[in-house]
């Protein structure tokens, strides 16, 4: 196992990170991917590491596993599509949409009482359909409005105020910072503000590793495994039709997987072997590849994800090269 130690203040010790994944062109390595990641165990102990296991970073999107959670627990009831948005970074797909009006009907509410910044879908196929359509940037088009539906929904069913439910103070953001410190077994850091506009909170890769495996080995019909189970069931709800996160549940029967912002991965087995990884760069790609390397590290055969472990690279319009894992 090789792990470091980080300095103080949560600042990543950049000499620490190793090679997850590279860019190969006509026999030739032009890029590396450099990075963090850790697997553990069932009773949570560490089976493997790269890089450091002990500095914070942002897990961003990552975290949404347990602030679906804390929904459920605040007594946010939906169908399990519905729940499974709730901890989406969505593609921005016409159901990805819908859903997240019919959340916000159940209180009575609208899109306009979103405060998502406006943005246009994440996905690059509904991007060009939405413009091409003459449409605006919107807040509902953002990826992350499915959750901020749920987050004004649980204001609305509990009585807390909407307009400042964004608000690191406020009731909801509060019981959701317990949360992740809950499931993840570990306290915050230090935190932020997200893309979307609510609060961020740092982990280490272990306690993100954690926080999966939390929603997966818990009881039934605990609000850990309403999410857990929402989002194996209704993967292409969590990300999209043609979203990596959404090929890796589809493929992998019991996986339960969450990627996030800027090169960050988390996901646990059935069993409870949960990993987590943070690209260093903030690279898609090679964060995509270096959690197909984790899943074949663990077993999953490379057929199944081959989608992400040999991501094409073209040279005259011929694949001359991958994107590939280099974990062993």
């Amino acid at each position: 196992m090789h792990s470091e130690s980080a300095p103080a203040g949560g600042k990543p010790p950049r000499d620490n990170a190793r090679p997850l994944a590279a860019y190969s062109r006509n026999g030739y390595t032009e890029g590396v991917f450099y990075g963090h990641a850790v697997v553990i165990d069932p009773d949570g102990s560490i089976v493997r590491s790269w890089g450091s296991i002990t500095q914070e970073f942002y897990p961003r999107s990552s975290n949404k596993i347990s602030q679906g959670v804390a929904m459920a627990q605040a007594g946010l009831n939906l169908p399990q599509h519905l729940q499974a948005l709730t901890a989406a970074s969505h593609s921005g797909e016409q159901f990805h949409l819908d859903g997240v009006r019919e959340i916000l009907a159940t209180v009575n509410l609208t899109p306009a009482a979103l405060q998502t910044p406006e943005d246009f879908p994440l996905d690059p196929v509904e991007r060009d359909a939405c413009v091409a359509r003459g449409e605006n940037r919107s807040p509902i088009h953002m990826n992350c409005s499915g959750k901020h539906a749920a987050m004004l929904a649980t204001c609305v069913i509990n009585g807390w105020e909407i307009e400042n439910y964004l608000s690191p103070v406020h009731p909801l953001q509060v019981g959701m910072k317990a949360k992740l410190e809950e499931l993840s077994g570990e306290r915050i850091a230090f935190e932020g503000v997200d893309g979307c506009g609510a609060p961020v909170h740092a982990l280490s890769l272990p306690a993100l590793a954690r926080l999966a495996q939390s929603a997966v080995t818990a009881q039934d019909d605990t609000p850990e495994r309403i999410v857990a189970d929402a989002m194996r069931a209704y993967p292409e709800y969590v990300g999209g039709s043609r979203r990596d996160v959404t090929h890796f549940m589809s493929s992998i029967p019991g996986l339960l997987a969450k990627d996030g912002a800027f090169g960050v991965y988390t996901g646990s087995f059935a069993d409870g072997r949960a990993m987590a990884l943070k690209v260093e760069g903030g690279s898609e790609q090679g964060r995509n590849a270096a959690m197909a390397g984790l899943l074949i590290y663990l077993g999953v055969p490379e057929s199944v994800v081959h989608t992400y472990s040999a991501q094409p690279v073209l040279g005259g319009g011929k694949v001359v090269g991958s994107i590939h894992p280099t974990l062993t």
